[in-house]
């Protein structure tokens, strides 16, 4: 019933002004042209018939005028342009007092411009109406009195909206600011823009005023109940994007983003949305794959052990998009691993040949049955337990899942001919503190090894924490905030390189293409972060301002920095800048047999503390914690990490 209200009111407004501008053109101002009240009526009758038929036919009036763009205003002119030459037609032909060519488009002209005008100072109150200035003020009340109760009713629910401050007034920002205008059921309003251009600040945009980033007070977007701030700059820097995150979040406000479609290749739809954890690196996401990638694995009978966990899962994904010709998802824990295969069948429609086997790498002779069944051309280790803290209470488990798992995987691939073997590892491998980084740098040992002794093609793949891997930082603060805190940290002053899910999977998928044989890769995976300033940020994201930030004290195994990866004077370059190939020097024969000889031994013991021992000594770098973390504050890595950004 209002849009018939509404529809009808501007009629009859439009009844009125029509009717003025006949009697001033075509009667009061009679020229040449002497009419009597009778002609002059006739002619207002057709010229209004004319105009009129031609606004309903023309849909005129099922415009929502307050939310009218220039499309609206274009409709307009042409169906007035066609009902003046009807006009002029039907007059040209009907037995009636004939009116000049020219004062039938003067009158025309001057009602056109009548009519837009009022629409145009129709939707300028209404887009000013909330000014808090008494000219604000005053159009409120005009449109209280001329457009009637469904537009005050309108000024109402706008006034429940949450009211936004968009960074950005270019061309994004603006088409931002000018949809949420227009959309009658955004949640959004907004009230200004910061940019940093100069020539835009103290000037309006649709009405908006625009201010300098610097001049942009806190007390300004106080007064103006400003409650989010919009990010509309999708060429933004890196570190400008976490100066303002820091600086807008620290002041009380919720930060979103707004996605606009070239950003986000797998979205077509424009979307205000929440900061993602991975922005929280403040850094360009890592985009390694090419057409050779691609091309490698095409075809291919691919074998991933642990393909039910966090990277193996997102291989799986990675992989199916490469038509290979079967992806094979081995892992101990089934649910994992059916979760992964129902989601590609559902995806590529059973396309791609996914098969699944429950199993342990430990486990040979299963191992072997495997590897003669499907006949792997490559073989993709990331089945490993990789949980810090645990595994230095269950070090014979870690030897034994991660160490001589991998050494039965080698063995088989040499036994079956496979064309390449790709270890997943970790920079915890670097200098390890504990025992789940050194088993890995045994493992790292054993391909090195067996790239210089076997047939296949070998190489292994360090990267550092995964965010929102399990057992991760991410889902555990995110389980405390959602508890209402607090966040528990070690120590506040660790620092971790931090990559995506993707982005490792990424990293191996390209390394192991780009493999000749025996190449230990490391990723140039950017500054580091302090996992307190992740915690900080994640706590603003969530919005929970109150939640508290303790330390517990660090953990068994756990050192307060992991070694910089990349150290360019200690690495070769590949065709990818940001993949390296460290130097490692393989062993001998006898000196990888003394070393795992050694290793059995200590696990057949049953005693944790003797594997310990006897890891030690098969992984020359391994030091304690205690050792590391004394001189901590001299590591390149930890004032790398200190480093502060300016807010």
């Amino acid at each position: 019933m209002k849009k018939i209200y509404v529809r009808w009111q501007l009629i009859v407004y439009d009844i009125l002004i029509f009717i003025a501008t006949e009697f001033f053109l075509l009667y009061l101002y009679r020229g040449n042209e002497a009419l009597t009240p009778l002609e002059a009526l006739i002619q207002g009758a057709i010229s209004l018939a004319c105009i009129f038929t031609a606004r309903f036919i023309g849909s005129i009036y099922r415009q929502l005028w307050r939310y009218g763009g220039v499309q609206c205003y274009i409709r307009l002119l042409i169906v007035d342009t066609i009902a003046f030459i009807a006009n002029w037609i039907i007059q040209s032909v009907l037995p009636v007092a004939e009116v000049t060519f020219a004062r039938l488009l003067s009158i025309a002209c001057v009602y056109l411009l009548a009519s837009l005008s009022i629409r145009m100072m129709y939707r300028y109150a209404y887009n000013y109406r909330n000014s808090r200035t008494a000219y604000g003020k005053f159009l409120g009340f005009l449109l209280h009195i001329f457009a009637g109760a469904d537009v005050e009713h309108e000024i109402k629910e706008d006034a429940k909206k949450i009211k936004i401050a968009i960074i950005g007034a270019g061309h994004i920002g603006v088409s931002l600011a000018e949809e949420l205008i227009n959309a009658k059921n955004s949640p959004y309003s907004p009230r200004c823009f910061i940019d940093v251009r100069n020539d835009k600040v103290n000037r309006q945009i649709l009405g908006l005023p625009v201010f300098l980033e610097s001049e942009a007070t806190l007390e300004y977007l106080k007064s103006h109940d400003i409650v989010e701030v919009l990010f509309a700059l999708p060429n933004l820097d890196e570190e400008n994007k976490q100066r303002l995150y820091k600086y807008y979040t620290h002041a009380g406000y919720k930060v979103k983003v707004y996605d606009y479609p070239f950003m986000n290749a797998s979205s077509e739809k424009r979307q205000i949305r929440e900061f993602d954890i991975e922005e929280l690196l403040f850094r360009k996401p890592i985009v390694i794959h090419d057409e050779k990638t691609t091309a490698y694995y095409k075809n291919k009978v691919i074998l991933i052990t642990g393909g039910g966990g966090s990277i193996g899962s997102e291989l799986c994904r990675q992989l199916a998009r490469m038509q290979p010709k079967m992806i094979i998802i081995l892992d101990i824990y089934e649910n994992g691993a059916y979760d992964v295969q129902q989601e590609l069948n559902i995806l590529y429609k059973k396309s791609v040949d996914i098969r699944i086997e429950i199993a342990s790498i430990t486990n040979k002779r299963a191992m072997d049955r495997l590897f003669a069944t499907y006949r792997p051309n490559i073989v993709i280790n990331a089945a490993a337990h990789k949980h810090v803290p645990l595994m230095e209470h269950n070090c014979i488990e870690a030897v034994e899942n991660n160490v001589f798992g991998t050494k039965n995987l080698v063995e088989l691939c040499e036994k079956y001919s496979t064309d390449r073997f790709m270890m997943v590892s970790t920079d915890k491998a670097v200098n390890p503190t504990n025992v789940m980084g050194a088993t890995k740098r045994m493992c790292e040992i054993i391909v090195k090894n067996a790239s210089v002794n076997g047939t296949v093609k070998y190489s292994a793949t360090r990267f550092g924490n995964v965010l929102g891997s399990a057992g991760s930082v991410i889902p555990l603060f995110k389980r405390q905030i959602a508890s209402g805190g607090p966040i528990t940290i070690t120590d506040k002053r660790i620092i971790r390189y931090f990559m995506t899910i993707p982005e490792a999977a990424e990293l191996v998928l390209e390394s192991g293409a780009l493999a000749n044989n025996g190449e230990l890769f490391v990723l140039d995976m950017g500054e580091p972060v302090k996992i307190l300033d992740l915690a900080e940020n994640m706590i603003r994201l969530s919005g929970a301002f109150d939640v508290e930030i303790i330390e517990t004290g660090l953990r068994p195994g756990e050192k307060l920095y992991e070694e910089l990866l990349v150290k360019t004077e200690e690495l070769d370059k590949t065709e990818n800048s940001l993949i390296f190939v460290e130097r490692d020097t393989p062993i001998s024969d006898d000196d990888l047999a003394d070393r795992l000889d050694s290793l059995r031994a200590a696990c057949e013991s049953g005693d944790d503390e003797a594997v310990r021992a006897a890891l030690m000594k098969a992984v020359p770098t391994f030091k304690t914690p205690e050792e590391v973390n004394a001189t901590a504050e001299e590591a390149e890595e930890m004032k790398r990490g200190q480093k502060e950004v300016k807010v």
